[in-house]
This record gives structure tokens, sequence and C-alpha cells, in this order.
């Protein structure tokens, strides 16, 4: 499928790894020239690597945490200064830590509010000037499915991707009469570095194996297996590419059927 890539800028944060990597990766072989981000640059050096390995194309790299305050405009900054202008931004961040209710204090709600809201706030906030200038404008947001259907032990990333959902909708119809679209995908289980933490975690908790985890996680799939990062970015970048020019304020999940609501 031919994309209408070829030539435009795009910015995906949190894209040393995981979900935030394929759909870099898969930005770079469609014909976009990208700029990824990260904390470490160490991972972030290695990603790019790789990005250039299968796509021919070397990615623009910006260090930055972008939970913390002022770092999310320096990146979009520095991406902007590198690839000349900015067409597409993806905002993607790490989860918070898992847990229960009574297991956070108002610091650690305060910390995952910083990471999971306001750190796609301030991306967006700092791109929206630059996309205005863009042909082919277009923002979408990383969330879960946890937003629709909380998932146990996961409080505080049930809470926040929520925001996001209503953060991404609101703009969607801000900003249509200007051409930006605003979209979200929100991915159930897929085999990332985090689910299996995530999976390891509940292991411990339950006093099983990480293979037991996953195995009981992936039976909740009409398919009866987790999601493959490749399949996350081939609809991330399909929302966020021209070919999708008519589709605002979406709020896709990419779930292999683990969504159980009609609606």
């Amino acid at each position: 499928m031919d994309y209408r890539l070829n030539g435009l800028r795009a910015l995906v944060s949190g894209s040393s790894r995981g979900l935030g990597f394929a759909t870099a990766r898969l930005l770079a072989q469609e014909g976009a020239l990208v700029t990824i981000n990260g904390r470490n640059e160490a991972r972030l050096e290695q990603a790019a690597t790789e990005i250039e390995k299968t796509s021919g194309r070397k990615p623009c790299l910006v260090v930055g945490d972008i939970a913390q305050k002022g770092v999310p405009e320096r990146v979009v900054q520095e991406a902007v200064q590198k690839m000349g202008g900015l067409d597409l931004l993806a905002t993607n961040a790490g989860g918070p830590p898992s847990g229960r209710f009574e297991d956070f204090d108002d610091e650690k709600w305060q910390t995952a509010f910083e990471l999971c809201f306001m750190g796609h706030v301030r991306l967006i906030r700092a791109a929206i000037p630059h996309l205005r200038q863009s042909q082919n404008p277009s923002v979408l947001t990383f969330t879960s499915y946890s937003a629709k259907q909380p998932i146990p032990n996961l409080v505080l990333s049930n809470s926040l991707r929520a925001g996001v959902l209503g953060l991404t909708k609101s703009l969607a119809l801000e900003y249509g009469t200007q051409g930006i679209r605003f979209n979200s995908i929100l991915p159930a289980w897929t085999e990332t570095e985090r689910v299996v933490e995530l999976m390891t975690s509940r292991a411990q908790m339950n006093g099983t194996t990480l293979a037991e985890e996953i195995q009981k996680q992936s039976h909740e799939s009409p398919f009866g297996r987790m999601g493959s990062v490749e399949e996350f970015a081939q609809a991330a970048v399909f929302l966020l590419s021209p070919i999708s020019s008519y589709i605002t304020g979406v709020m896709l999940t990419v779930d292999g059927g683990m969504y159980k609501a009609t609606i």
C-alpha cells in the first residue's frame, strides 16, 4: 500500500523501543523523514541504526524525557530544526507503574499525570504552529484499550489514558477547520518489552510463571494470541498518513477482539 508519505516529516516520541519504534520504522520504510525520541541515548542510537538498516533512511534523534516540564517543547523544536518542519506527530510515552488504588500517593499520581497526560498536551501544543504550515498535518495519540475496558492492577494507566481520549476528541473538533487531524490508537496486549514487564509483575503477584501469564492473557483474544508491533504500526501509520484524510476524532482499538463491548 502506498501511504503517500514520501517526503513528509514525522516526530514519534517514546520511539526507542516497542510500539513507538515499530511506528517510526514503518514511517521511514514508507518514505517519511523521521525523528525518534527517547530518554536513553544509547538505546535511541541502537533504534536509529536498526531503522536505517531496514529503511535505508537514517532518522534524526532527540534525547529527552517528555514527562519533564520544558522537554516536550525542546523535543519538538529540535525535530523541526533537524527536518525543516513537521507534518506528522505521534505522541507516545511509557506507561506508569502497575498497582492498585491504595498503592499510590499524590506524588505517584502526579508523576503518572506528567508522563501519561501532560506529555501529550505539551508535545501537541508545541507542534501546533508547525502543523499549521503543513499540507498534510496529522496527530496520533497512543493510548490503550484500558481507557475503554479497565485492566486490573493498572489504575494509573486506566485513568489517565481515558483523559487522553477526551483530549484527542476535543482537539479533533477544535482544529478540524484548520485541517489538522487528531486520532488515537488503543492497543490491547501486544508483544512489547513493557508487556513482558507487566506480565512478569503479574507472575510474581500470582505465584505463576511469565509464560503462564502470557498464555492466560492471550486467551482473551478470539485469535488466542497477543498482537505484534508490526500489526500495530500498520494501523498507526494508516491513521497518520494522507490516505486517511477524512478520518479525524477516531479512537481505533487495535486489540485482536479483546475489547468486548459493542460500542
